[in-house]
């Protein structure tokens, strides 16, 4: 073993980071437009319904040996015509899960405390850092989502009920600063990564959500005005390699810069 190692890279030796047997229970809510128009940065787009999630997860085994709980924060957007989720936070339990992330395709990952449990019918979970539970849900799994209208919705989405693969785009805006203080390394670059869910257990249901918000993990900024569903997933779930599809100058991107930092203002 050595500091030195002959590899061509972190995604060199393997064509996606997979999940197996993976928990996820995702919450669908509606939030006000202006929000997503505030939060978005150029040339991401909004959808014509203004459409939030987030969820928790658990991983029991990954194919790069790595254990751990996930929570994540989306909202709803749009590149050239391709729908996605532009990812607001990602809180993980486990600091490889958190480099790997950040370092490769830019989410914006910290260290906190999660939990997820889910008995038969009954599922709950939250995400906490410094003192702040600023995620917490309960669902009742019972084929009865909030809202009627979801139904259609997740339909769309994931390209029918019946299809064993399910696709999701994430957006996120990968940059790291400069060591001279003068804005980043290099300029913002707008990643475009797909993630395929391969459930063998899909449950819809109803939630009860909170969002709280502290200086460092503003969550309760995208404000609930519907609740739509819970969705939870039992599967495994590969995360294919991305693309930098875009990227924006400096001084522009700076305000949506702070996504992974905890800085006191």
């Amino acid at each position: 073993m050595s500091f030195l190692r002959d590899s061509g890279g972190f995604m060199s030796s393997r064509e996606s980071a997979d999940f197996y047997d993976a928990e996820m229970l995702t919450v669908w809510w509606e939030t006000k437009p202006e929000i997503i128009k505030k939060l978005l940065p150029p040339p991401l787009k909004p959808l014509d319904t203004p459409i939030a999630y987030a969820f928790v997860a658990h991983y029991p085994k990954t194919n790069f040996g790595v254990t751990y709980n996930e929570g994540a924060l989306f909202l709803t957007c749009e590149f050239e015509g391709v729908e996605g989720g532009y990812c607001l936070a990602m809180p993980v339990t486990n600091d490889i899960a958190m480099a790997g992330g950040r370092e490769v395709f830019g989410f914006p990952k910290k260290i906190a405390n999660i939990y997820f449990k889910r008995e038969k019918r009954d599922a709950e979970g939250w995400v906490e850092r410094l003192g702040t539970r600023f995620f917490e849900f309960k669902a009742k799994l019972n084929g009865r989502p909030n809202s009627s209208e979801f139904i259609q919705l997740y339909l769309e989405r994931t390209g029918g009920s019946t299809d064993p693969e399910m696709p999701f785009i994430s957006y996120n805006y990968k940059h790291f600063p400069s060591p001279d203080g003068q804005y980043y390394d290099y300029n913002p670059r707008l990643v475009k990564q797909e993630t395929v869910l391969s459930p063998s257990e899909i449950k819809l249901g109803s939630a009860e959500i909170t969002l709280r918000s502290s200086n460092s993990d503003p969550w309760g900024e995208v404000e609930i005005v519907k609740t739509l569903a819970a969705v939870y997933l039992k599967g495994n779930n590969s995360m294919l390699r991305g693309s930098v599809v875009a990227e924006m100058e400096p001084k522009k991107f700076e305000p949506y810069s702070f996504l992974k930092w905890d800085i006191e203002i």
